[in-house]
């Protein structure tokens, strides 16, 4: 008989029938009726040519033949076990190291306590945050997992995650500034604002957009380089700048000052690649942080009338 033939069910019967001494009993330890056990043993004994058991009134005795294969079914019985119980140990195992990659605004603002407690949960695993200005290719290896503002559903369908809420862009300043000016309400009014532009190469072509067809370009009075630079601005007082609305309206400094446009198709995604999804470490991270950022988009968002100047 060939080795590729072998029904590892075969071995199980084999062996219940050899410690039992009896297909009744063997049945029992395995939940089955006898006649299946019975059945079975008789298949196998076909299937490898040889006879295995005495068939005895007082039950089965294993024959000369059998008794020289019971050794060898309890060591793949042995294998068989130590091999599931690997498997699963790799299964619950989430130790190692993640990549994870966001925009910076959202790495200096909502990320920090969710990784402080995924750390204290998952003490095994090592996360690395990448706030790099152009794209991680998550295909490619150059990360595990990604938060990601998209349009609709992310196109690259190699990708799979989770949607974690809309997130459409629109314009915030901070509070101080809001008590000290009146609430712009049209375009026109925003001219007599400064804005404040740039936020490295992930934001700044999105917001340029933005600018042009409100035809503000010409209003930015201050470009930083990153999106930390951008951020502080803004809470420093120094003017307006447009910021994802899922992490400003969540700022307790920031006040919106115009609605997003209307339709605005923008959403934050969790996302990793389909070879990923399944191992211990990533799914761990996919889940904590799902689990979170879900929970804070049920937080409604900052009064934003509250503090304008009349």
């Amino acid at each position: 008989m060939a080795a590729a033939s072998l029904d590892w069910d075969d071995l199980k019967y084999f062996l219940a029938v050899a410690r039992t001494g009896s297909t009744l009993g063997a049945g029992r330890a395995l939940r089955v009726s006898q006649t299946t056990v019975a059945r079975r043993i008789a298949a196998f004994e076909e299937k490898l040519g040889l006879i295995l058991f005495e068939r005895r009134q007082a039950g089965y005795a294993p024959t000369p033949a059998g008794e020289a294969l019971v050794a060898r079914a309890e060591a793949m019985e042995a294998a068989a076990a130590a091999f599931a119980e690997a498997a699963g140990a790799q299964s619950r195992d989430a130790s190692g190291s993640v990549c994870v990659t966001m925009l910076e605004l959202y790495a200096v603002t909502i990320a920090p306590p969710i990784l402080r407690d995924l750390h204290a949960a998952h003490p095994g695993l090592r996360v690395q945050l990448d706030t790099a200005d152009l794209p991680r290719d998550l295909g490619a290896g150059e990360a595990d997992v990604a938060l990601r503002g998209v349009y609709g559903m992310p196109e690259d369908r190699s990708l799979v995650g989770r949607r974690i809420a809309p997130d459409p862009w629109t314009l915030y300043c901070s509070r101080d500034y809001a008590a000290a000016h009146a609430r712009p309400r049209s375009a026109a009014d925003l001219r007599q604002h400064p804005i404040i532009g740039g936020g490295g190469e992930k934001i700044w072509p999105m917001y340029r957009a933005w600018l042009r067809r409100h035809r503000l370009e010409e209003a930015v009075t201050i470009q930083h380089s990153s999106g930390t630079g951008l951020l502080a601005a803004v809470r420093a007082g120094a003017g307006l700048a447009v910021l994802p609305s899922f992490l400003a309206d969540r700022d307790p400094e920031l006040v919106r000052c115009l609605e997003p446009i209307a339709g605005d198709p923008a959403e934050l995604w969790l996302l990793t690649t389909e070879r990923l999804r399944h191992t211990p470490r990533v799914r761990v991270v996919m889940d904590f942080l799902a689990d979170r950022l879900t929970r804070l988009a049920r937080v409604a968002r900052t009064e934003q009338d509250e503090g304008w100047a009349a």
